[in-house]
Formats: C-alpha cells, sequence, structure tokens
C-alpha cells in the first residue's frame, strides 16, 4: 500500500467524494468506518476520511430544571423552574459508567440544578514599551469597555459577530505585559469562534488604533485564562456556563441503594478534599470528566473543552437524615448550535433530551451538571465502602482484559 509520506503520493486535502474515497484508500480503511454517508460530515473537519462509531447508552436522571434567561445586561434570570425525567446519552466505552450513573441517579431521587452566570474568555495581551506603559494601558481600556461597547454594536464590519456581545474586562499587567481578558456571551453556541472574531477587532481596530501608547505587539490569545486547560482563573471566574446541582440522599437510600451510611460518604469526602488541595488539583471533586465527556461526545460538544468543562467543586455534608450532596462547574463549555451540534447523530441526541436548537443550552448545561453529580455519588459510594472494596469490583469485573 502506498504512503502518504513515501515522496511519490500527493496527500489529498479537499472534502470532495475523490478527495475522502483517496485517503481511505491511502490509510486503508474500510467497513464501518467508510460505510456511513459521510456528506452531512465535510463541514465539520478537514481531510475528512471516515467516522469513529462509539457506543451510546442511556441513563434515566431525574432533575429539578431551572428555565433561564439572560437579561439585556448579561445576567441570568431564572424564570421558572419544573421537574422531569431526562433520558441522557453518554457515548464512551468504559465498563460500568452507565450502571454507576444509573445507581447514583437512583440513590439521589432528584437532582436540582441551577445555572448562575454566562460568560466565556478571550485573553488577550498587548505587549507595551516598559512597565508603566503596560499599567497606563490597563487603566485606560478598563475605562473604555462602554465606548468599546458601543463600538462594536455601531460597526458593520462584515467579520464581526452579532451573537457574541462583550459584557466586561479584566486587566492584569506582568512586566511590561498587559493582559487583557475579553468577556463575552455568545448566546446559544459555545463561542469560541464568535468571540475571536471581536477580540481581534477590539485589539487591532480599537486598542492598537486609539491607545494612549500604541503597544508594540499583540496576540489576541497569550495563555492568561487557560482556554482548553484547566487554571484558577477559570476555576475562579468561569469560562462557559457556571452551574450548581445538588441531590438529597436520604439514610435509607444510601443504605439500600449505595451499600454504605452518610457517616462513610462524610467521610471520603473529607479525606478526598484534601487529597485535592495535597496534590495542587485544580478541581475538588472525584470523576467529573467522566460524565462530561460522555455528554459531550454523544452531543457533539467541543471534546477540547473536557478539560476546563470537568473542572468541579463538589462537597458533602451530613444533614438530619441524610447527606447533602452537591457539585459546582463554573464553566461548562456547552452548546446547541453549531461545530458538531450539527451532525446527524448529535443532532438526534440533542433533540432526546430536548436540547437541539435555540434557547436550550442553559437546559443542556444543567443536564450535563446533573449527569456529573448521579456519577459522583456512585462513584463516592463505592469508594466510600470498607477498602473501598464496592470500587475495586466494579473494575475487576467491568475492566475488560485481565
Amino acid at each position: 500500500m502506498a504512503s502518504a509520506y513515501d515522496g511519490a503520493v500527493k496527500w489529498p486535502r479537499k472534502n470532495d467524494p475523490a478527495s475522502i474515497r483517496a485517503r481511505q484508500e491511502l490509510v486503508g480503511v474500510d467497513g464501518v468506518v467508510t460505510s456511513v454517508d459521510l456528506a452531512p460530515f465535510a463541514e465539520a473537519a478537514e481531510a475528512l476520511t471516515g467516522v469513529a462509531i462509539i457506543p451510546v447508552s442511556v441513563c434515566p436522571i431525574r432533575i429539578e430544571l431551572g428555565e433561564y434567561e439572560l437579561s439585556d445586561a448579561g445576567e441570568v434570570l431564572e424564570t421558572g423552574r419544573a421537574e422531569e425525567e431526562v433520558r441522557i446519552p453518554l457515548a464512551h466505552t468504559e465498563g460500568s459508567l452507565t450502571l454507576s450513573m444509573t445507581r447514583g441517579a437512583t440513590a439521589a431521587g432528584t437532582i436540582k440544578t441551577y445555572v448562575l452566570a454566562d460568560r466565556i474568555t478571550r485573553a488577550s495581551c498587548f505587549v507595551c514599551a516598559d512597565t508603566a506603559s503596560a499599567l497606563a494601558l490597563a487603566r485606560w481600556v478598563e475605562t473604555e469597555l462602554p465606548s468599546m461597547q458601543a463600538w462594536l454594536r455601531a460597526s458593520d464590519d462584515p467579520t464581526l459577530s452579532r451573537h457574541a456581545r462583550l459584557r466586561e474586562v479584566k486587566t492584569h499587567v506582568v512586566g511590561p505585559m498587559c493582559h487583557v481578558l475579553w468577556r463575552f456571551t455568545t448566546g446559544d453556541a459555545v463561542g469560541p469562534n464568535m468571540m475571536t472574531r471581536n477580540a481581534y477587532a477590539l485589539n487591532m481596530g480599537y486598542v492598537m488604533e486609539r491607545a494612549p501608547a500604541r503597544p508594540e505587539r499583540v496576540l489576541i490569545e497569550a495563555n492568561m485564562g487557560g482556554d482548553k486547560k484547566p487554571s484558577f482563573e477559570y476555576f475562579q471566574q468561569g469560562h462557559g456556563k457556571t452551574v450548581l446541582a445538588e441531590a438529597f440522599l436520604s439514610d435509607e437510600q444510601i443504605r439500600r441503594v449505595l451499600r454504605t451510611t452518610a457517616d462513610d460518604l462524610a467521610a471520603f469526602s473529607w479525606v478526598g478534599t484534601h487529597g485535592s488541595v495535597a496534590s495542587g488539583m485544580q478541581s475538588v471533586a472525584f470523576t467529573p470528566a467522566t460524565a462530561v465527556a460522555a455528554v459531550f461526545a454523544a452531543t457533539g460538544q467541543d471534546l477540547g473543552m473536557v478539560g476546563t468543562s470537568s473542572m468541579a467543586h463538589g462537597t458533602a455534608r451530613k444533614v438530619d437524615g441524610g447527606l447533602q450532596a452537591t457539585i459546582r462547574f463554573p464553566g461548562l463549555e456547552v452548546g446547541t448550535v453549531g461545530g458538531g451540534t450539527t451532525l446527524p447523530s448529535a443532532r438526534d441526541w440533542l433533540a432526546s433530551i430536548g436540547c437541539a436548537g435555540a434557547g436550550k443550552v442553559y437546559r443542556l448545561a444543567q443536564i450535563v451538571a446533573a449527569a456529573a453529580l448521579a456519577l459522583e455519588i456512585s462513584a463516592s459510594g463505592a469508594m466510600a465502602t470498607a477498602g473501598s472494596e464496592s470500587f475495586f469490583r466494579a473494575h475487576h469485573e467491568r475492566g475488560g482484559l485481565r
């Protein structure tokens, strides 16, 4: 078989049928990988060659969901609450994940969810002549926010996004570097492309043209926020939808479903929290990435955002009659329009949970948080048993190769 690296074969780069077939022949894939109609996928990725098939299971969870809308000032406002059973799709290959999440959902009864905030950030940086210039630029940028917002609204630049609205700006000076964190809301899309276009316009068309002293260099993303990387900035300030989920576990449900006690769960939470602190972990939870990744993969979310989206802060405390368990996600980066959500399977799974299209993004964020809390409850219950025997047995019996 010819190789794309032997110098004799030119790697086809278009996404037309002939180029797709040529790549398949070069790579040597056939069967399921090439049997799917690839036309609906051609706009989602470059050098399209096939698809990866991942099994999807479903976990029913009873959730009390809030209904939310965004005010003109960019604040998330709750307009109502309703309880329903949501059958959540999970795309994964991890044995016992779905059973464990279902067990946690059973123990929880009803999980209550709340959306607290909605912001996504592009962290630009202006390199100035010296520290004094950087400090002066930071002070100027912060006073210019209203003018910048008006400038974006009035602009007829076709490259700008009308859905990405600038809400705040935060500066941080390090030597001659003035980091500027542009904070946006982006409607029902996750929004990185939208805010990148608008941040570029602000950087080049506003700051570089109007600053009292022109910076020497500007970078549209300079890692201050931690895009697609867990960071304290995003753990504290959020980067996406900030969501809380809460459940009350009665002593009876803890005993009957989780086969442990509220005392043991509280003790495990105490140990786990201090273990997180001791390791410098940018999260205080047990296994949130597992649930986040499974829902993301099923619903066409950006998998590169699992790292930041799964930053979480879990709590557990004994209360009369049982245990109160919560989990906070400072930045769930989810969308219900655009990107991978337009792909056939993702669109279908989103529709199955009432999250396809506009006006559904806060619902999706709450569903992800509820799924994660259900898994946290079950996994914690298994770990809290004597010697963590239940956790061991789950992995021994469903762990694949021996």
